[in-house]
């Protein structure tokens, strides 16, 4: 007992297993007069998610918490000093049903001379905050279920090949601006950006 007593006395909760983690910069840039959101088009030479629009950001190194990854990520991506960004704050985290977490931050570009790395940006999309005010995304269901294999042990659960696994939802969010497409989890994260901004004013 007092070994119990003495590991969970006031100790804080964490997120059970192993996940990947991330952080991306919802960065505010004024452009022809008004602000917008600065995306990123991947370069088609990626291995992951080629052509996907995305915000700035990446994968948080050992050592490196999630705010630091974020303006480091920004920073090599855009090819701007890391002082060019002002972070104002956190968004809500997205935890993925993949086995991933993202952590968004806002951030105020304050000099709008990008200079992307081709190697990971084919191009810089700068569209309207004003557009994301007045429209709402497309939403589609996407059914998450169980893939279950042949060998797995049936006879150690009640109800056997017969249990009724849970299956899960996934809400896809697609806006469409020009002949841009964001969809996935950089929608749903602008979709909460929005929300809360809306919420505010």
């Amino acid at each position: 007992m007092k070994n119990i007593r003495n590991i969970f006395l006031n100790r804080k909760g964490n997120l059970i297993g192993k996940y990947k983690r991330a952080a991306v910069m919802i960065l505010i840039g004024e452009h022809e007069g008004e602000e917008c959101i600065i995306f990123e088009k991947r370069a088609l030479t990626l291995r992951s998610q080629p052509g996907d629009i995305c915000f700035p950001g990446g994968r948080i190194e050992e050592g490196e918490s999630p705010k630091e990854a974020a303006i480091r990520e920004t920073s090599e991506e855009l090819g701007i000093a890391p002082e060019e960004i002002e972070v104002l704050g956190e968004m809500d985290y997205l935890v993925s049903p993949y086995g991933s977490i993202m952590y968004p931050f806002v951030g105020v570009l304050k000099n709008n001379d990008l200079n992307p790395n081709p190697a990971e940006v084919h191009s810089i999309i700068r569209i309207p905050l004003r557009f994301f005010m007045e429209n709402e995304p497309l939403l589609h269901e996407v059914a998450i279920v169980p893939q279950i294999t042949e060998d797995f042990p049936y006879h150690r659960i009640a109800g056997g090949k017969t249990y009724n696994f849970t299956k899960g939802k996934l809400l896809q969010h697609f806006y469409t601006y020009n002949e841009t497409n964001i969809w996935g989890f950089t929608a749903m994260i602008t979709k909460a950006f929005v929300d809360t901004f809306k919420s505010k004013v």
